[in-house]
Protein backbone atom coordinates (compact mmCIF):
# COMPACT_ATOMS: atom_id res chain seq x y z
CA UNK A 1 0.00 0.00 0.00
CA UNK A 2 1.37 3.32 -0.85
CA UNK A 3 1.90 5.68 1.93
CA UNK A 4 -0.23 8.79 2.06
CA UNK A 5 1.55 12.13 1.23
CA UNK A 6 1.84 14.25 4.37
CA UNK A 7 0.74 17.98 3.43
CA UNK A 8 1.32 21.06 6.10
CA UNK A 9 -0.86 23.98 5.58
CA UNK A 10 0.65 27.48 6.14
CA UNK A 11 -1.98 30.70 6.14
CA UNK A 12 -3.26 33.21 8.77
CA UNK A 13 -6.86 32.57 7.44
CA UNK A 14 -8.61 30.39 9.68
CA UNK A 15 -11.41 29.35 7.49
CA UNK A 16 -8.84 28.91 4.27
CA UNK A 17 -6.63 26.51 6.37
CA UNK A 18 -10.04 24.93 7.67
CA UNK A 19 -11.13 24.33 3.89
CA UNK A 20 -7.75 23.00 2.53
CA UNK A 21 -7.35 20.45 5.44
CA UNK A 22 -10.76 19.23 4.47
CA UNK A 23 -9.62 19.31 0.68
CA UNK A 24 -6.53 17.58 1.16
CA UNK A 25 -7.90 14.60 3.62
CA UNK A 26 -11.12 13.92 1.42
CA UNK A 27 -7.97 12.66 -1.07
CA UNK A 28 -7.20 9.16 0.17
CA UNK A 29 -3.52 9.67 -1.12
CA UNK A 30 -3.22 12.81 0.71
CA UNK A 31 -3.21 13.51 4.90
CA UNK A 32 -2.92 16.87 6.64
CA UNK A 33 -0.29 16.58 9.63
CA UNK A 34 -0.67 20.03 11.13
CA UNK A 35 -1.88 23.65 10.14
CA UNK A 36 0.28 27.09 10.35
CA UNK A 37 -0.68 30.76 11.14
CA UNK A 38 2.77 32.29 10.78
CA UNK A 39 5.68 31.85 9.07
CA UNK A 40 7.52 31.04 12.22
CA UNK A 41 5.00 28.38 13.45
CA UNK A 42 4.71 27.17 9.48
CA UNK A 43 8.97 26.63 9.99
CA UNK A 44 8.69 25.00 13.52
CA UNK A 45 5.74 22.45 12.57
CA UNK A 46 7.82 21.64 9.24
CA UNK A 47 10.42 20.73 11.91
CA UNK A 48 7.80 18.92 13.96
CA UNK A 49 6.64 16.44 11.60
CA UNK A 50 8.93 16.63 8.30
CA UNK A 51 6.12 16.79 5.82
CA UNK A 52 6.41 15.76 2.24
CA UNK A 53 4.51 18.91 0.72
CA UNK A 54 3.87 22.32 2.57
CA UNK A 55 0.73 24.63 1.24
CA UNK A 56 2.25 28.01 1.97
CA UNK A 57 1.15 31.10 1.68
CA UNK A 58 3.46 34.20 1.12
CA UNK A 59 1.97 36.87 3.16
CA UNK A 60 1.87 35.59 6.77
CA UNK A 61 2.23 37.46 9.88
CA UNK A 62 5.44 36.76 12.36
CA UNK A 63 7.59 35.78 9.20
CA UNK A 64 6.09 35.88 5.82
CA UNK A 65 5.88 33.24 3.50
CA UNK A 66 8.88 33.58 1.47
CA UNK A 67 11.32 33.51 4.45
CA UNK A 68 9.80 30.33 5.78
CA UNK A 69 10.44 29.24 2.38
CA UNK A 70 13.69 30.07 2.68
CA UNK A 71 14.73 28.35 6.02
CA UNK A 72 12.52 25.41 5.02
CA UNK A 73 14.68 24.43 1.72
CA UNK A 74 17.73 25.23 3.52
CA UNK A 75 17.08 23.25 6.41
CA UNK A 76 19.34 19.65 5.76
CA UNK A 77 16.76 17.85 7.68
CA UNK A 78 13.87 18.69 5.40
CA UNK A 79 15.69 18.08 2.36
CA UNK A 80 12.73 15.86 1.63
CA UNK A 81 10.19 18.32 1.97
CA UNK A 82 8.55 20.12 -1.51
CA UNK A 83 7.06 24.04 -0.96
CA UNK A 84 4.10 24.52 -3.06
CA UNK A 85 3.54 28.34 -2.59
CA UNK A 86 -0.43 28.76 -2.86
CA UNK A 87 -1.12 32.87 -2.94
CA UNK A 88 -3.89 34.88 -4.23
CA UNK A 89 -1.18 37.17 -5.45
CA UNK A 90 0.26 36.49 -9.52
CA UNK A 91 2.25 40.23 -8.53
CA UNK A 92 6.42 39.86 -9.67
CA UNK A 93 8.02 40.21 -6.68
CA UNK A 94 6.39 37.60 -5.09
CA UNK A 95 6.98 34.99 -7.53
CA UNK A 96 10.65 35.63 -8.37
CA UNK A 97 10.92 35.59 -4.19
CA UNK A 98 9.31 32.37 -3.54
CA UNK A 99 11.19 30.41 -5.82
CA UNK A 100 14.53 32.08 -5.33
CA UNK A 101 13.55 31.08 -1.82
CA UNK A 102 13.46 27.90 -3.10
CA UNK A 103 9.95 26.84 -3.75
CA UNK A 104 9.08 23.96 -5.90
CA UNK A 105 5.60 25.32 -7.54
CA UNK A 106 3.58 28.52 -7.25
CA UNK A 107 -0.21 28.12 -7.43
CA UNK A 108 -2.53 30.99 -7.24
CA UNK A 109 -5.73 30.01 -4.60
CA UNK A 110 -8.32 30.92 -7.04
CA UNK A 111 -6.98 27.60 -8.67
CA UNK A 112 -9.60 24.43 -9.04
CA UNK A 113 -10.12 22.32 -6.44
CA UNK A 114 -8.52 18.97 -8.64
CA UNK A 115 -6.07 21.46 -9.47
CA UNK A 116 -5.10 21.97 -5.79
CA UNK A 117 -4.82 18.58 -5.51
CA UNK A 118 -2.70 17.42 -8.73
CA UNK A 119 -0.20 20.21 -7.79
CA UNK A 120 0.38 18.95 -4.61
CA UNK A 121 0.67 15.08 -5.93
CA UNK A 122 3.18 16.58 -8.83
CA UNK A 123 5.17 18.28 -6.17
CA UNK A 124 5.56 15.06 -4.03
CA UNK A 125 6.58 13.32 -6.80
CA UNK A 126 9.58 16.02 -7.52
CA UNK A 127 7.94 17.83 -10.09
CA UNK A 128 7.49 21.77 -10.33
CA UNK A 129 3.69 23.08 -11.15
CA UNK A 130 2.99 26.59 -11.80
CA UNK A 131 -0.48 28.37 -12.97
CA UNK A 132 -0.51 29.18 -16.49
CA UNK A 133 -0.54 32.77 -15.45
CA UNK A 134 2.76 32.30 -12.92
CA UNK A 135 4.28 30.84 -16.40
CA UNK A 136 3.09 33.60 -18.75
CA UNK A 137 4.78 36.16 -16.08
CA UNK A 138 7.97 33.90 -16.17
CA UNK A 139 8.55 34.39 -19.93
CA UNK A 140 7.67 38.10 -20.11
CA UNK A 141 10.18 38.75 -16.99
CA UNK A 142 13.42 37.45 -18.18
CA UNK A 143 12.91 38.08 -21.86
CA UNK A 144 12.36 42.12 -21.23
CA UNK A 145 15.15 41.23 -18.22
CA UNK A 146 17.39 39.15 -19.24
CA UNK A 147 20.13 37.90 -16.46
CA UNK A 148 23.30 40.03 -16.83
CA UNK A 149 25.10 36.85 -15.57
CA UNK A 150 23.44 33.60 -16.76
CA UNK A 151 25.06 30.81 -14.80
CA UNK A 152 24.89 27.81 -15.71
CA UNK A 153 26.10 27.65 -19.17
CA UNK A 154 23.39 25.41 -20.60
CA UNK A 155 25.38 24.08 -23.76
CA UNK A 156 26.84 21.40 -20.86
CA UNK A 157 23.65 19.86 -22.22
CA UNK A 158 23.48 17.24 -24.71
CA UNK A 159 20.74 17.73 -27.88
CA UNK A 160 18.31 15.40 -25.96
CA UNK A 161 18.79 16.98 -22.22
CA UNK A 162 18.34 20.65 -23.47
CA UNK A 163 15.03 19.32 -25.15
CA UNK A 164 13.55 17.91 -21.78
CA UNK A 165 15.04 21.04 -19.91
CA UNK A 166 12.67 23.14 -22.37
CA UNK A 167 9.36 20.98 -21.82
CA UNK A 168 10.16 21.02 -18.00
CA UNK A 169 10.26 25.08 -18.44
CA UNK A 170 6.83 25.00 -20.59
CA UNK A 171 5.24 23.14 -17.54
CA UNK A 172 4.87 19.72 -18.69
CA UNK A 173 4.54 16.54 -16.36
CA UNK A 174 6.45 13.44 -16.90
CA UNK A 175 4.37 11.51 -18.30
CA UNK A 176 3.46 14.70 -20.88
CA UNK A 177 7.64 15.24 -21.75
CA UNK A 178 7.08 10.73 -22.41
CA UNK A 179 4.59 11.61 -24.88
CA UNK A 180 5.89 14.77 -26.30
CA UNK A 181 9.85 12.81 -27.20
CA UNK A 182 8.22 9.65 -27.24
CA UNK A 183 10.70 7.96 -24.78
CA UNK A 184 10.03 6.18 -21.78
CA UNK A 185 9.32 7.10 -18.23
CA UNK A 186 12.67 5.85 -17.00
CA UNK A 187 14.47 7.71 -19.85
CA UNK A 188 12.88 11.33 -19.25
CA UNK A 189 13.44 10.25 -15.29
CA UNK A 190 17.66 9.91 -16.17
CA UNK A 191 17.28 13.11 -18.51
CA UNK A 192 16.14 15.17 -15.19
CA UNK A 193 18.55 13.67 -12.99
CA UNK A 194 21.42 14.58 -15.76
CA UNK A 195 20.19 17.87 -15.44
CA UNK A 196 19.76 18.50 -11.91
CA UNK A 197 23.28 17.28 -11.09
CA UNK A 198 25.09 19.29 -14.33
CA UNK A 199 22.71 22.29 -13.55
CA UNK A 200 23.26 22.09 -9.52
CA UNK A 201 19.48 22.13 -9.04
CA UNK A 202 17.65 21.30 -5.84
CA UNK A 203 14.53 20.72 -8.01
CA UNK A 204 12.66 21.01 -10.81
CA UNK A 205 11.59 24.77 -10.80
CA UNK A 206 15.29 25.38 -10.30
CA UNK A 207 15.79 23.85 -13.45
CA UNK A 208 12.69 25.98 -14.70
CA UNK A 209 14.63 29.28 -13.47
CA UNK A 210 18.11 28.16 -15.54
CA UNK A 211 15.63 27.92 -18.51
CA UNK A 212 14.25 31.31 -18.48
CA UNK A 213 17.96 32.70 -17.37
CA UNK A 214 19.33 31.37 -20.10
CA UNK A 215 17.12 32.35 -22.57
CA UNK A 216 16.02 28.72 -23.40
CA UNK A 217 12.46 29.93 -23.10
CA UNK A 218 10.64 32.90 -25.03
CA UNK A 219 7.34 33.89 -26.43
CA UNK A 220 7.38 31.57 -29.19
CA UNK A 221 7.98 28.50 -27.16
CA UNK A 222 4.34 29.18 -25.33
Amino acid sequence: MTAEIRVLIADDQPLLRHSLAILVDGDPALTTVAQAATGTEAVRLARQFSPDVILMDLRMPGGDGIEATREITADPRLAASRVLVLSMYELDEYVYGALRAGASGFLLKDAHPGELLDAVRRTHAGESFFAPAILTRLVDHYVRRPAANPNPDLRILTDRETEVLLLIARGLSNQEIVAALAISIKTVKTHIGNLLAKLHARDRAQLVIAAYENGLVGPRHL
